[in-house]
């Protein structure tokens, strides 16, 4: 095996503005704290004709390596993940005259587009000497670290909230990882992680503590660029609790930008559960950042982050893309849920499905428009969640009463 033909360059701080090197395990910016990017070297490139040759290669999202960070063939550690379907769909309850398709990333090697950060953050931390890994999560996340460190042949530990997760601590377990619930939520499961894991050598995964989950998830608009060709959509809606997805595609048109590829600049519209709605509630008061959110419940375990990292650059990238935000009810999430499954054959979790429950409501308030061709990208796989259960528990808790100020987030799709 020989080198990838990697073009990395170098690690920038947004906050400070400091550079920092790449070729070491490093978390955040030593400076400032706050999160680092990956840049690359762009002279002397022929973007084009690179472009043109990816079709001889495996349909991964490996085929983009020369824009990834892993240096070296044998770091790889890849399930074959990335490169996947874009599905039409139906027409759509409340969002008629707008073409509708659905970027499927449920079809992952562990069930969600958590595989796409993991297989090149944990690729590149094994690359750069890291023996264990640890993060906290709410669940993906955790299952894609736990897998990808079984094939790097590497320890891993997460923390996960206490409760609700006892499937994914299972899942985990298979895998080889330690699981070790914590009471309260993601955010103190993080907390938690990081004491104990304080002087153990291991090395922290978190959502935008580490550069390189991000490189990952930027290939979900590399692939949508390549296979929908110069016909991007005018607007992608996606489901956001951490926020490294929406980050990483404005991250990734910026680059094909910059490379002379495209000149598309698609609006990123950040969906979120009124009951754990930061994100929205931002950019609803043009804040400059995001707030706690308190007492947060949702039935979508991957959107009950109440607190992003870096979430500067969340908001940045939903603005400079012309985009905004959605809250929408647990009960619409449900009720989208089951539309995708029986109308369109498509298993989606609540988090997956979010962005279908906000179509309607972006198309309501002239934000989509008629004409236009949408895509609501699918994060995670349906099939740990039993939609009857989800309307059960919806109607003992009342988990369906408004939590986000304005009670936006009507829908109109029905089982």
């Amino acid at each position: 095996m020989g080198g990838t033909g990697s073009r990395l360059d170098r690690l920038a701080c947004r906050g400070c503005g400091r550079d920092s090197e790449p070729d070491r395990l490093i978390g955040t910016c030593p400076e400032c704290g706050q999160a680092l990017f990956a840049e690359y070297r762009t002279d002397r490139f022929d973007a084009r004709s690179w472009w043109a040759s990816l079709g001889n290669r495996p349909w991964t999202l490996w085929r983009y390596r020369e824009m990834l960070p892993v240096r070296e063939e044998a770091a790889v550690t890849t399930l074959g993940e990335g490169c996947t379907a874009i599905l039409p769909l139906p027409a759509v309850p409340g969002a008629e005259g707008v073409a509708v398709l659905l970027k499927d990333d449920g079809t992952m090697p562990t069930g969600s587009f958590k595989a796409r950060g993991m297989a090149v953050a944990v690729s590149r931390a094994r690359e750069l000497g890291a023996r264990a890994l640890f993060a906290p999560t709410a669940g993906n996340a955790g299952i894609a670290l736990s897998a990808y460190a079984a094939r790097a042949g590497l320890g891993a530990r997460v923390y996960l909230p206490a409760v609700g997760t006892e499937a994914v601590q299972a899942a985990c377990r298979a895998y080889g990882a330690t699981a070790v619930p914590v009471p309260g939520t993601i955010r103190d499961a993080g907390a938690a992680g990081r004491a104990a894991e304080a002087g153990s050598g291991a090395f922290e995964m978190s959502t935008l503590r580490e550069p390189y989950r991000l490189e990952g998830k930027k290939t979900m608009g590399y692939e949508i660029l390549e296979q929908l060709g110069p016909a991007v959509p005018e607007a992608i809606v996606y489901p956001t609790g951490g926020g490294t997805g929406l980050i990483g595609m404005f991250k990734a048109f910026r680059e094909l930008r910059d490379l002379g590829l495209t000149d598309a600049r698609p609006r990123f519209y950040a969906v979120q559960p009124e009951g754990c709605a930061p994100v929205v509630r931002a950019l609803d008061h043009d804040a400059p950042r995001i707030e706690p959110w308190t007492d947060p419940v949702t039935v979508a375990p991957g959107l009950l982050v109440p607190a992003p990292f870096a979430s500067e650059r969340i908001l940045e990238a939903v603005r400079e893309s012309r985009g905004g935000g959605v809250a929408v009810s647990d009960r619409a999430i449900v009720e989208a849920m089951a539309w995708l499954a029986t109308a369109a054959g498509i298993s989606a979790s609540p988090e997956g499905a979010a962005p279908l429950a906000a179509l309607p409501e972006l198309v309501r308030s002239g934000r989509i428009r008629a004409g236009e061709r949408v895509l609501l990208y699918n994060t995670g796989v349906g099939s740990g969640f039993d939609v009857g259960r989800l309307r059960a528990a919806l109607d003992a808790r009342a988990l369906d009463a408004p939590a986000h100020a304005g009670g936006r987030g009507r829908s109109t799709i029905v089982e």
